[in-house]
């Protein structure tokens, strides 16, 4: 058994204490006959600091397209040449996704916009459309809505809104690759006063954007320092018209020791399976991560590509006899 997997089930297994950067990186490189065990070791970390409940999530994407950033994997980005066009959704269709969503036994339901951050248009479509889903359905609603001014941050809180995603992408040395129009500084201040608001924090990024062995294990690193309460985990499903369109997909081996990794860095934290899963790990992938850390899914579709059908996901949490977070009580 290597070494690091012995120190890893003292420091964390047992004191509850990730790994850091070096660690991580030795979980990264660890040969394939020992990615099962790294595995193993990865849910029981999830099972002794988590417990098994799994926590289920739907999206909706209430402004589509025509972002002014040019984050090169994505589709919705204006200055790129891909199939996706500029689209509002209008409050009873975003009850209606909310619905939906609460149907399938989810708990959370993101709001999501293609923006920089949000104007005064898009925040009273917030507004209105969160009174519109709290008064409509039980389920709680989070938002994605790009960088935030301190204001905005209060009026959200203000709004019922209990947990917002901004996500680093990937590494702060790897970025200025991925993201020219704005800095990863600018998205770590708009998380710190996320986390100052109250709000939870929910932060992750996309693997396989070009970045290093080492430039991933940065970033794990980087996201434990930040201590969010959730980690969406992508994998890079590239599209056509953006830069990265011809990019290959990750190897689904490097993605199991990647979620081992990030386990191990982030014991006590929500790691979900997000973006690009379904390409990378397929079905037997999928249920060998939620066996590896995982402890939280994204059903359905994603914002521009097709995801797993959710019957297809709650199927398989029960096969693995892992019970599906409840609503909280607190609201």
């Amino acid at each position: 058994m290597p070494e690091i997997l012995d120190r890893a089930r003292t420091q964390v297994l047992d004191g509850g204490v990730g790994l850091d950067e070096a660690g991580v990186l030795e979980i990264l490189r660890l040969p394939d006959e020992h990615l099962s065990a790294a595995l193993q070791l990865a849910h029981d970390v999830r099972m002794r600091w988590c417990g098994p409940e799994v926590e289920v999530e739907g999206i909706v994407s209430l402004k589509t397209g025509g972002c002014p950033e040019d984050c090169h994997f994505c589709s919705q980005s204006g200055l790129f040449a891909s199939p996706v066009r500029s689209v509002w959704l209008d409050i009873p269709s975003l009850v209606e996704a909310a619905r939906q969503t609460a149907a399938t036994g989810a708990t959370e339901f993101c709001i999501v916009a293609a923006v920089r951050g949000p104007d005064a248009r898009l925040m009273k479509q917030m507004r209105e459309g969160v009174a519109a889903i709290r008064e409509a359905v039980d389920i709680q609603v989070a938002a994605s809505l790009g960088m935030l001014t301190k204001d905005q941050v209060d009026e959200l809180v203000e709004m019922g809104v209990h947990r917002y995603n901004h996500n680093l992408e990937t590494c702060r040395s790897y970025f200025p690759n991925v993201v020219t129009t704005h800095s990863w500084e600018e998205r770590w201040e708009t998380l710190t006063m996320v986390r100052a608001s109250g709000m939870e924090v929910c932060c992750g990024g996309i693997l396989g954007l070009g970045e290093s062995v080492e430039q991933r294990a940065e970033f794990a690193a980087q996201l434990a320092e930040l201590d969010p309460h959730e980690v969406p985990l992508n994998f890079l499903n590239p599209r056509p018209g953006t830069p990265l369109g011809d990019r290959p997909v990750v190897e689904a081996r490097d993605a199991l020791r990647a979620i081992a990794a990030f386990r191990l860095a982030m014991p006590r934290t929500i790691l979900r399976y997000a973006g690009g899963r379904e390409i990378t790990l397929g079905d037997l992938g999928t249920r060998d991560g939620l066996l590896g850390g995982i402890n939280a899914v994204i059903v359905g579709n994603y914002l521009t590509t097709l995801g797993r059908p959710a019957t297809a996901d709650l199927a398989l949490l029960d096969d693995l006899k892992m019970p599906v977070k409840a609503l909280s009580q607190t609201l």
